[in-house]
């Protein structure tokens, strides 16, 4: 085995044993964290099928106990090619409706990858439980077309459009050592308190027009 595939079978059993040993979870890795700027190696059979099944699940736990819509596998320490995501969706049918935001069961993505499938961009708030506390808003394409394969080595190749699709490609980010304040409009930055109290709006337009940053091609999302 390369010493790098050893490495994240080594990692990925440290991240069980601590699950075990613990509450079912593992310890999120912040922001400056070396692992977080690494680009990741592809699923590669480094730990066997239990193994795997096993990541995903603590994964899928620490992602929900967070509590968040997405986790990929550097955010505990792994650089391995994989992500889970799951959304429950917008309450409120404004929002629903403005950000696109419909359910998406659990999905479990290795060695995902995605391109652009579309014109239109969008711009929303988002945040990562990487970087705790904070939040800006991020331009992405509306509809992205992701391939990949999930857990059993099926093929994934779909497009995936709205909010998923933004929790999607901020994933599949986190894969090529990429986080969303690389990408982000840094005057929008906020504390969670920050937007909670000024920009709690189903759309963008007031924050871009008070803090001074741009849309996308004049989008008022």
């Amino acid at each position: 085995m390369h010493a790098a595939d050893a490495l994240i079978a080594e990692q990925i059993r440290a991240v069980l044993t601590a699950a075990e040993e613990g509450d079912g979870t593992a310890p999120i890795v912040e922001a400056g964290d070396p692992v977080l700027r690494t680009d990741t190696r592809p699923f590669d059979g480094q730990v066997d099928d239990a193994e795997l099944e096993k990541l995903a699940e603590v994964m899928r736990a620490t992602m929900l106990a967070a509590p968040g819509v997405g986790l990929a596998a550097p955010q505990v320490g792994i650089a391995l090619s994989m992500f889970v995501a799951e959304d429950p969706g917008a309450r409120d049918p404004e929002v629903a409706e403005v950000r696109q935001r419909e359910p998406m069961p659990l999905r479990v993505v290795l060695n995902a990858g995605y391109e652009r499938a579309g014109a239109d961009d969008v711009a929303f708030y988002e945040g990562c439980l990487s970087i705790p506390g904070y939040q800006a808003v991020v331009a992405r394409p509306r509809t992205i077309a992701l391939t990949g394969t999930d857990l059993q080595g099926s093929p994934i190749a779909e497009e995936v459009s709205g909010w998923s699709a933004r929790i999607v490609a901020h994933e599949t980010d986190h894969l090529s050592g990429i986080l969303f304040l690389d990408k982000a409009e840094m005057r929008s930055l906020a504390t969670n308190g920050s937007v909670a109290k000024f920009w709690h709006q189903p759309s963008t337009q007031k924050a871009a027009a008070e803090l001074g940053f741009a849309l996308p091609s004049g989008l008022v999302m």
